[in-house]
């Protein structure tokens, strides 16, 4: 594991260790999944995805407990459309591109809920660190001479085929919040919560026009909302 994640896997159980665990304290460890959808202007650019969380939390009382959490979020490719010419001032044509995030975070929330009964309503509010990497690609085609390697069960003559080219590769780590509900049935949980994140403002290096649907200041803000279902023990 790098030591980027391992940082996130820190931020979100960290919080825990400086809480008096005392005999009456309870732990609870969470496993779930669920479905990652992109806001405000973040959807024209980015796809729905899927999320997966681990998480870990203190009851400080009945009703008040600390949780960090680690998620991993895969976002679904988005096409856009860019005029592109052979050369600079050339006539254009519409290519695709594509891109693509796998955004994890690890937070730190307060989750205030219903201490019994056999459906327990929470309601939680934390920060965290959001690490945010994207992959741009465009379609194109390329030869490729014959080959043939049998532990790939491939056995082919030489032929032109679709390939996907890489244009750019950005990361970018960052502060955020998220806050949200859910309810707990026995060891089940349902929940949605909503992040918010503050990201860098992206420079220009010349006369840039930004695309439809980008603000002009050029803030790579994130805003998604989760639903997450899963197991709680």
């Amino acid at each position: 594991m790098c030591m980027r994640y391992k940082t996130l896997v820190t931020l979100a159980v960290g919080a825990l260790t400086i809480l008096p665990v005392t005999a009456q304290a309870q732990v609870h460890v969470s496993l779930g999944g669920g479905l990652t959808v992109p806001n405000s202007e973040v959807k024209d650019h980015l796809g729905n995805g899927f999320n997966f969380n681990f998480g870990v939390e203190v009851k400080v009382t009945p009703v008040i407990g600390i949780e960090g959490l680690y998620s991993f979020n895969g976002l679904g490719d988005k096409r856009i459309s860019i005029p592109v010419s052979g050369t600079p001032g050339g006539s254009s044509v519409p290519t695709d591109f594509f891109a693509g995030m796998n955004m994890q975070y690890g937070t730190a929330n307060l989750v205030v809920q219903k201490p019994d009964g056999a459906i327990r309503p929470y309601g939680l509010v934390g920060m965290g660190v959001y690490y945010r990497p994207i992959e741009v690609t465009t379609p194109e085609l390329g030869f490729v001479p014959g080959y043939c390697n049998p532990w790939w069960y491939v056995c082919y003559p030489g032929q032109i085929v679709p390939v996907e080219n890489v244009v750019g590769e950005r990361s970018s780590t960052d502060f955020g919040m998220d806050f949200g509900g859910g309810l707990n049935f026995g060891p089940i949980y349902a929940e949605i919560r909503y992040h918010y994140i503050w990201g860098p403002t992206v420079p220009t290096t010349g006369p840039v026009q930004p695309l439809p649907g980008v603000s002009a200041e050029r803030k790579a803000n994130g805003q998604f909302l989760a639903t997450t279902f899963g197991f709680r023990f």
